[in-house]
């Protein structure tokens, strides 16, 4: 695969995918893995929507490096899934930036998700938006992969390029 098309593969399980894992760091260090839906611009930058006493959001306030990983289950192994895994900065997007981010994240949330209006995402309501900037992005390889398989599953850099 050229670089075009490790690009594809990360912009196609983007776009095939609704919800991802985030993996925060507890306060005793350990892992913590959450399931949220997300959406996403321009493959950069990703949101979702919490509330501040979740666990997962509390971890993000203490430790803003967080990982993540897109992969749809529902894809038999014989049909060569696909999975992106993702290294980010998060945080909880300011009250004063809500006009702006809520336009962008909420643009494309599929057919059955509420695009939330920054009153909804503001005291006293219960929910608050996150975003998490991109910095890392690595695609599964399958050890069978016809011309990057090694025998073994592997993980694959990619660098993303402007679109």
């Amino acid at each position: 695969m050229s670089d075009p098309e490790l690009d594809q593969v990360v912009r196609d399980v983007f776009d095939a995918n609704r919800y991802l894992t985030l993996g925060t760091v507890e306060p005793d260090g350990g892992p913590r893995l959450s399931p949220v839906y997300f959406t996403h611009h321009e493959y950069r930058t990703l949101y979702w929507i919490s509330h501040p006493r979740a666990q997962h959001s509390q971890n993000v306030e203490t430790t803003p490096e967080i990982v993540m990983v897109i992969f749809d289950s529902s894809v038999p192994p014989t049909d060569n899934p696909q999975a992106v895994y993702l290294s980010a900065t998060a945080q909880r997007v300011p009250d004063d930036q809500l006009a702006i981010e809520c336009v962008i994240a909420f643009r494309d949330v599929g057919a059955d998700a509420h695009p939330f209006a920054p009153e909804e995402l503001t005291a006293p309501a219960p929910l608050r938006l996150y975003r998490a900037v991109v910095s890392g992005y690595e695609i599964h390889i399958r050890g069978n992969h016809p011309t990057l398989g090694t025998g073994t599953d592997v993980r694959l850099p990619v660098t993303l390029a402007e679109e």
